[in-house]
Parts: structure tokens; sequence; C-alpha cells
């Protein structure tokens, strides 16, 4: 783990000095992956040069702002909450009139996540901020992922790593300092699109998906070799199946960071 966390810094670092960049923007969210991007580009830059955004909605947890707040008081953040829910809401109104009908839950839910690239994206024309697209390799591998939403960014630093490892990086991370709340690791994992989302409604257990997906993406193995290390069919087809469907998004994703 202490490899991989120095050439991600050291990769952040080259890569902002190549492109012009001394500070950084994300949304921080309180889940786990924008918690390590957060620690990750204060550990390269300095807390002082990451500006972190919590743009909350009424879907928002208590525990999700607290964590927020606890993280960017650990690392030094330059650090901001934003109530988006009126912008949320005059979208909603405004596509149920051009619609003519309610918008779709997809469409409810996308609307967040892009509301939250905007602003990102804005931040980053006044300020000259790089924005830090904070998807990991199990989520852009299945489509779980919003484009010019989460993905808005100049860089992905954690894109190169599935959740599972991300798991264990914050454990390691954590033997240094404790950069990271102790919730934010042992809670389930949630987009907060919607009231009691998790990923595991969507996705299968990431313990199960990064095994598949590193059999069948990082050692070239087939279904049918997959199915005979023990895993069943069913699963595994529809894991390939969506890696396959979900192409064009990660065609249009920013630079992930190589370790």
């Amino acid at each position: 783990m202490k490899e991989i966390w120095n050439s991600l810094t050291d990769g952040l670092k080259d890569f902002c000095a190549r492109n012009g960049f001394s500070k950084v923007c994300l949304g921080l969210s309180g889940g786990l992956d924008s918690a390590i991007c957060a620690t990750l580009a204060a550990d390269a830059l300095g807390g002082e040069n990451v500006q972190a955004l919590m743009m909350k909605t009424k879907h928002t947890s208590d525990l999700s702002l607290k964590i927020a707040h606890k993280i960017a008081k650990r690392n030094n953040l330059a650090f901001k909450e934003l109530d988006i829910n009126s912008l949320i809401d005059e979208e909603t109104l405004f596509l149920t009139q051009a619609f003519g009908q309610a918008p779709k839950q997809i469409v409810l839910e996308n609307l967040q996540a892009r509301a939250r690239g905007k602003i990102l994206m804005a931040f980053s024309n006044q300020f000259n901020y790089l924005v830090l697209a904070c998807g990991n390799k199990s989520e852009i591998a299945m489509g779980y992922c919003t484009l010019y939403g989460d993905t808005c960014g100049g860089l992905a630093p954690i894109g190169n790593l599935y959740k599972s490892e991300i798991f264990e990086l914050a454990r390691w991370r954590n033997t240094l300092s404790p950069a990271l709340p102790e919730e934010v690791i042992s809670r389930a994992p949630s987009a907060e699109l919607a009231d009691g989302q998790k990923d595991e409604d969507t996705l299968p257990p990431y313990a199960l998906l990064d095994k598949v997906l590193h059999l069948y993406l990082d050692e070239g193995k087939s279904e049918e070799e997959i199915c005979a290390a023990g895993f069943e069919q069913k699963t595994v087809g529809w894991i390939i199946k969506r890696y396959q469907s979900q192409a064009f998004k990660r065609l249009q994703l920013p630079p992930l960071l190589k370790y």
C-alpha cells in the first residue's frame, strides 16, 4: 500500500505541474472514494491547496455531513458546504414542464450528480483548480457513474484501483495518521441520490465484483474460465454484459493515474 500511495501522490503532483495547476478541487461527499482522493491530494499538494465542496441535497445524511467536516479538519482542507436543493428543484420543475410529465427517478438522480459536476467545473474556471473525479475502477467498469456528473474532471486519481483496494488503502493510510474517520471506512457505500440508496442495490457486493473483474480484466479470463473458478454463471454473465455495455462511458472519462 505504501508504494501505491507514494506512486499516486507523486503522479498527482507531476500531473498538476505539467498542466499548470497548483490547486485542485473535488466534491467531498462523505463517502470513501472522495475521502481518499481528498487525503491523497492533501498529502501531495498540501491541504490548503485542496478545495473540497460538500454539495448537499435532501438525500444527504447527517453522517455524510459529519464525515465531510471531519475529513476537511483532519487534512486542513479548504472547505465549503453548499446546499444545492434549490438548483435541483428548479431543474426538476423546468423538466416537468418540458417533458409534459414527471421526470423518471433516474433523471432526478442524475440531475444531482450533474449539478455537482457543473459547480465543480465553475470553481475550476473561476479559480484555476484542477477538478478531481473520484470514481474507482469497480464503478468505472460497471458504468456506475453519471456522465457529465461525477465523471467531470481533469484527472481520476483512483480510477485504476478497485473498491476493495480502496478500503485496504484507507486502512493503511490511517496507520500514518487518522486522516480518515473510521465511519467513512466502515459505512455501506452509497451515492445518496435517493433515500436509503446503497451501491449493492445495483451492483454485486464489491468483494465478489472485484474478484470477477480482476479475472476478466487483469488476467484475461473468459466467462467460462471464471465460472470454472467457482463463480456463479448468472453473476459472472451479468458483470461481463454490464462491462461491455458501458464502454461508451469509459471512452469519455478523464485520464486515470497509474501506479
